[in-house]
């Protein structure tokens, strides 16, 4: 064997420009004389770390491949190819705070630039047609935050500043669906397409129609938002950033009642699942940033893909996870199907 060693695995499975990976080897030189790298598809990864058994690297932040191989050098010689999948930018100069969102009727996209809260921004939502158009909606809403669209297509989308979650229709005109709703982040509907609202100053209200609203659950209150999702079992699922680094997911059942659902992620924020009851959320876990992914019952939890500021996910029909951060969109081919395009 030469001093490259052999590439055994690498973790997590995919990444977007920036993540960490870990790579498990063997016999790699490290050291003396043996000028040690990683390369990404031909080009050299930052190395966080290296030994002979692991090798902790940084896709580099202007990849631009999607699948690719990766190799380690050292001496002047190299290992043999490890095939591997990188997410592709879909745009960016964006400001997203929560989940985008896939529109049922054509798949394009939906994203925001949200602005800080209060700020009032020229242009605030966003879509990515299929044939990677990105286009201006002259839906004018103040500091959007989470977008949804409900199981008759219709799209709505919260507003922290007022309160409020409105409903856009046919991509410019604004109608306020419910008021009086805190700080309004998150948004989910049941299998009854019944919306709720989550106010990350504690509450998760119910909106049963047009207008009317009702406090669902109480939960301690989030530095930054809730982000919600609704999982197979018809319980919602939520998670409230903290401070810490040891957060938990929330699961509520359909009395309001809260438990701790999984624990151990600094600032989880959106989450999704897919068709297999596994639940994914943007957060940082045993030290890596990207998406988590959740085995149903809570049995186990790894990292699903690596990158750095995440905030949010969603599923195309297609098989494809839409990774968002908080400036730019990434698709990565990872065959998993969400559960709401069926």
């Amino acid at each position: 064997m030469n001093k490259a060693g052999r590439i055994i695995s690498v973790t997590p499975p995919f990444a977007i420009p920036g993540g960490e990976i870990s790579i498990e080897c063997e016999a790699f030189k490290v050291g003396g004389d043996s000028e040690c790298a990683c390369l990404i598809g031909g080009v050299k990864a930052h190395l966080i770390g290296a030994s002979a058994n692991r090798v902790l690297a940084l896709v580099p932040a202007d990849f631009d491949e999607t699948e690719t191989e990766i190799h380690l050098e050292s001496g002047g010689e190299q290992s043999e190819s490890f095939a591997y999948t990188v997410g592709k930018k879909l745009a960016d100069d964006l400001h997203i705070v929560a989940n985008p969102a896939i529109d049922p009727k054509d798949d394009s996209i939906i994203v925001t630039r949200s602005g800080t809260r209060g700020q009032k921004l020229p242009v605030t939502l966003l879509r990515l047609e299929t044939d990677g158009y990105l286009s201006e909606m002259p839906a004018d809403i103040l500091t959007p935050t989470a977008i949804a669209f409900n199981r008759s297509g219709n799209l709505f989308a919260t507003n922290r500043t007022d309160g409020e979650v409105c409903r856009i229709n046919h991509d410019e005109e604004v109608v306020p669906y419910a008021t009086g709703l805190g700080i309004a982040t998150g948004i989910a509907f049941d299998k009854e397409d019944v919306m709720y609202i989550g106010d990350r100053s504690g509450t998760i209200y119910r909106v049963r129609e047009f207008g009317v609203s009702e406090p669902f659950a109480v939960l301690e209150p989030s530095v930054s938002a809730f982000h919600i999702a609704f999982g197979p079992d018809g319980k919602l699922y939520i998670t409230a950033p903290g401070l810490a680094s040891f957060d938990a997911v929330h699961v509520v059942d359909e009395d309001g009642y809260d438990e701790k659902y999984f624990r151990g992620f600094g600032r989880p924020q959106g989450l999704a699942f897919d068709r297999d009851g596994n639940l994914y959320i943007a957060a940082t876990f045993q030290g890596i940033h990207g998406i988590v992914r959740i085995a149903p019952n809570a049995a186990s939890a790894e990292m699903f893909v690596a990158g750095m500021n995440v905030v949010g996910l969603c599923f195309t029909r297609k098989g494809e996870m839409i990774v968002a951060t908080n400036d730019s969109i990434y698709s990565v081919s990872c065959g998993v199907y969400g559960t709401l395009l069926d």
